[in-house]
């Protein structure tokens, strides 16, 4: 079977034997639909459980090519995000199947990544049932939206915080966070604010300005900070109504961008952490 790359290949795939999926998302997607026992490697961002006894083949964020041949794939899934650009080029010259999927920005995307993967696997129809059932669950986590008593949308800003390397940025337009939180019934602050790219340093202003009521996080960068009281302590948070009224919201790193078949409980945590009893979050 012939399928079309993202970055304008043509990939035919002889075997899903073994399958070496190179982001979480992926990696999601493909034992989702059923082909778990066939994944033979995963990406240090698959961290669900049926995933975490696999042998990982990422650097931080950068594919070892020798770890993921050594394996004997016979199709690896990245996206065109995946990279060194040497290394997805090592594993074709090897003769491997490489295919490149265009990677997941909005909820928009979910359906249409469930479905190239599918394709590749050779089992289309169980994709669309899977893409059915995912955007079938999310839309019943947006019926559960409570109405806001004020008519107002809760403001809300992403974070992304790496304390022990201090990295503090503000979420714009680009983060990524921006179509989970319009699903949410909210309204990106950052995006709102002007930033119309993907983060920004975090500054008093640019706080000031985005003014968020409530701040989403991934957990380990919640914890990275020192939770709570080392949130508030950065510059311009403890001014923000968010920070005044200690109001987060708080998502596993693992799954809150993936935008795959779990991204319908990830708007759930968002949802029920937001409009939270007496509105503080968690």
């Amino acid at each position: 079977m012939t399928v079309g790359s993202a970055d304008g290949t043509e990939v035919t795939i002889d075997s899903t034997d073994r399958i070496v999926p190179l982001t979480g998302s992926l990696s999601e997607i493909v034992f989702t639909l059923g082909f778990g026992k066939q994944v033979v490697a995963r990406d240090i961002t698959a961290t669900f459980e049926q995933a975490e006894k696999l042998p990982v083949v990422t650097r931080a964020h950068d594919v070892s090519a020798e770890s993921v041949l050594s394996l004997k794939p016979t199709i690896v899934l990245a996206d065109t995000t995946t990279g060194p650009a040497e290394a997805i080029d090592q594993i074709r010259d090897a003769g491997i199947p490489l295919l490149v999927v265009e990677p997941a920005k909005e909820l928009a995307d979910v359906g249409r990544r469930i479905d190239t993967v599918a394709e590749a696997l050779g089992v289309p129809s169980a994709g669309t049932e899977l893409k059915e059932r995912t955007e079938a669950r999310i839309a019943a986590v947006q019926k559960s939206i409570p109405d806001h008593e004020d008519g107002e949308k809760p403001r809300v800003a992403f974070l992304y915080l790496r304390g022990s390397a201090s990295v503090y940025l503000l979420g714009g337009a680009e983060s990524g966070a921006g179509s989970l939180l319009e699903a949410a019934g909210a309204v990106d602050a950052g995006k709102e604010s002007g930033l119309d790219k993907d983060f920004t340093a975090i500054t008093s202003e640019a706080l000031a300005k985005a003014a968020p009521d409530a701040i989403l996080l991934m957990t380990k960068g919640f914890e990275s900070v020192g939770g709570m009281d080392g949130l508030v302590k950065i510059p311009g948070i403890a001014e923000t109504p968010a920070g005044m009224d200690r109001r987060i919201v708080t998502v596993d790193d693992g799954v809150l961008l993936n935008y795959g078949p779990r991204t319908d409980r990830v708007l759930a945590e968002i949802v029920e952490q937001l409009y939270a009893k007496g509105g503080t979050g968690r």
